[in-house]
């Protein structure tokens, strides 16, 4: 079980006060989601609907590169 869990609505990491997904989860999740990329993605594509609407002051862009960029 991860200590590194979204906290809302800054969507910070819990673990290390990082913006979420931090670089431990970030690996945390490629090791979970091995050989299924598509649902680490759907996965984190519903974070990000979640957190646009936290953070409507950010840009688009750069929540998606932080949510789903580092995927590829």
């Amino acid at each position: 079980m991860t200590s590194h869990l979204p906290v809302t609505p800054a969507w910070t990491c819990s673990g290390c006060g990082a913006d979420w997904p931090c670089q431990t989860r970030q690996r945390e999740l490629r090791a979970e989601y091995d050989g299924v990329p598509v649902s680490l993605a759907l996965y984190l594509a519903a974070h990000l609907v979640d957190a646009a609407q936290d953070l409507a002051h950010v840009p688009a862009g750069y929540l998606h590169r932080r949510f789903l960029g580092w995927t590829r």
